[in-house]
């Protein structure tokens, strides 16, 4: 598989070289495969850190920016970031007010936000972490004690985020960020396997005419493998797990996203959106607002995952104010 890569090792730090040249907005710390923003960290400000494994771009390090993360760890491809790395991130964000780890749930990432925690608390650091675990399709995987954490977290990053730039208080940005996980539901296809720079080659065996429901972001199986089918049978298959997993009153208010895995055409996902909306009407749900593009991604996975959140006015509000990020500008 011909991937614009130099060596398959250098991936990540290259890969952050060249995110902090493209924006004044962002700085690395020094030896660590860590992205803060240029004025980490904030006075006044609750410090918000993220990360994982690296291949989901543009999460995490392109929500580092004003209104959403002051950090992110990268760790290698699909792999969690070390304790040691995220201590760091956490040091180098906190203004004196505290920090909040937003933490996808996967057993790695888990235990060593966990560690990092306790590492940067012994220095005096007051740290929380919320787990996020929106991925419908499975109880168990590979990765994970419980659900996987997916695109739901872009949402958690951004509340988040919005709460702690007004001065609000660490229990208030937690309280928060715990609102809109118990609010969201997410769940995922792939078309094709995606393939990591180490490998070279597909991470899994998907026939021509078959496709993956239910799909984690590295590949792990889903909840059934089936014939392809046409775009809005896909939607149509997606959105009702994610909506009897929500079980949502007639007339709730919610907000949408429709996200590329990677390898998926814009257009494409378009197509899935028109059936989306279609179905929230169907549904007798009222949509707030709706995205549409890569927000997390599997290196060049082919497929989508749709995520459907429940918003009163304080998620509104939340989500709705400014950020500027690289993967996410939202203006007044």
């Amino acid at each position: 598989m011909k991937k614009l890569i130099n060596e398959p090792d250098a991936v990540v730090d290259e890969m952050l070289d060249g995110m902090v040249a493209a924006h004044d907005g962002l700085r690395r710390l020094d030896g660590q495969e860590v992205v803060v923003r240029h004025d980490a960290p904030v006075e006044g400000k609750v410090g918000i850190v993220s990360g994982g494994g690296s291949g989901h771009e543009p999460t995490h390090g392109g929500f580092v920016g004003d209104g959403m993360l002051d950090g992110a760890a990268a760790g290698e491809i699909f792999t969690s970031p070390t304790a040691d790395q995220l201590e760091e991130m956490v040091q180098a964000c906190d203004s004196g007010e505290g920090v909040l780890a937003v933490v996808k749930n996967y057993e790695g990432d888990v235990m060593n936000f966990d560690t990092a925690g306790e590492m940067a608390e012994m220095d005096g650091v007051e740290v929380e972490q919320v787990v996020v675990d929106d991925d419908v399709a499975v109880e168990d995987s590979l990765y994970t004690s419980g659900r996987r954490g997916v695109c739901g977290t872009i949402l958690v990053h951004k509340a988040a985020g919005a709460k702690a730039a007004e001065g609000a208080e660490l229990s208030e940005v937690v309280r928060v960020a715990e609102k809109v996980i118990d609010n969201v539901g997410t769940m995922g296809t792939a078309l094709t396997s995606c393939v990591t720079p180490e490998k070279g080659e597909p991470t899994f065996d998907l026939g021509e005419d078959e496709i993956e429901l239910g799909i984690g972001i590295h590949g792990e199986p889903g909840v059934e493998r089936v014939d392809h089918m046409p775009a809005d049978e896909i939607t149509d298959e997606l959105t009702e797990n994610v909506l009897d997993d929500l079980d949502l009153d007639d007339g709730a208010e919610v907000m949408t996203i429709v996200n590329g895995m990677g390898g998926t055409p814009l257009s494409e996902l378009y197509i899935v959106n028109r059936r989306l909306q279609q179905l929230m009407d169907d549904y007798d749900l009222t949509v707030w607002d709706q995205w549409v593009g890569d927000y997390m991604t599997s290196l060049d996975m082919m497929g989508c995952s749709i995520t459907i959140c429940a918003v009163d006015e304080e998620i509104k509000e939340l989500l709705a104010a400014p950020a500027d990020t690289p993967g996410l500008t939202v203006t007044e």
